[in-house]
């Protein structure tokens, strides 16, 4: 019996879960058509203008470390004049959406949680309400669709920023020219494989706002119910995030193969 009222309440959380995520994507599209502009510029100066550094520094540590991996595998096997293909296809296909979307959940997903929690435990949400205001298309709408953008941008800008690293590290950790980098990026790397990653990343950032949004929006409890916001919209964008890089790297590969 305990197991089955166990199974029970998980089954419930879950399917709560799961509503409140499809009422902010649905409510979300309900207002796109009258969005408050400022709030949208404000997001998107919060969330995509100063989570630029950060994009960058992981786009460093990224293009370096893919480059490193890839070189074992090109020196072991004597394919160094290929490193330019791998590296790239690796960067676009999977290292790099997966480990920005993992950053922006933190970055992102936990100030925009933050946020809306600490707005809902004080009584702003409520209180827009009183005066005959939706604070979703005022607040929460504008968020949810700035994070998208956000995420997006800054993805073209890992990437091409993490492409230059991969040819700065291939160059002194392998000797292998940037020209010879290059060739073999452009001669064997094909758009579906960068629309591939930047189609990954952009349903990132869908399910980092999302599930952010809601987190934020259930928040309890005062203080302490935004920092639970916060963790559990880290928690649960991560999940979030290697659930759909399972489901659509099989699809995408079809889509693009």
């Amino acid at each position: 019996m305990s197991f089955l009222r166990a199974l029970g309440a998980f089954s419930l959380w879950l399917l709560r879960l799961f509503g409140a995520n499809v009422l902010v994507i649905g409510r979300t599209l309900l207002h796109l058509p009258r969005l408050n502009l400022g709030e949208l510029s404000r997001a998107l100066v919060l969330f995509g203008y100063r989570s630029l550094p950060l994009s960058l520094g992981a786009a460093t540590l990224i293009g370096a470390t893919v480059v490193l991996q890839a070189g074992v595998y090109a020196t072991k096997y004597g394919a160094r004049l290929y490193v330019g293909w791998a590296a790239g296809f690796a960067l676009l296909w999977e290292f790099g959406p997966l480990l920005l979307g993992l950053v922006m959940a933190a970055r992102i997903g936990a100030r925009n949680a933050a946020e809306l929690a600490l707005l809902t435990v004080n009584g702003q949400i409520e209180g827009l309400k009183g005066i005959s205001l939706d604070p979703f298309r005022i607040l929460v709408a504008p968020r949810v669709v700035a994070s998208v953008l956000s995420v997006l941008a800054l993805t073209t800008t890992t990437f091409m920023v993490a492409i230059g690293w991969e040819a700065v590290a291939a160059y002194f950790t392998l000797g292998l020219p940037v020209r010879i980098f290059f060739q073999a990026f452009s001669d064997m790397l094909r758009w579906g494989d960068l629309a591939g990653g930047v189609m990954k990343t952009t349903a990132f950032g869908l399910a980092i706002s999302v599930v952010s949004t809601a987190a934020g929006l259930r928040a309890t409890g005062g203080a302490r119910g935004v920092g639970q916001a916060a963790a559990a919209a880290v928690v649960t964008s991560c999940a979030a995030i290697f659930t759909l890089d399972f489901l659509l790297t099989p699809l995408l590969s079809r889509l693009f193969g």
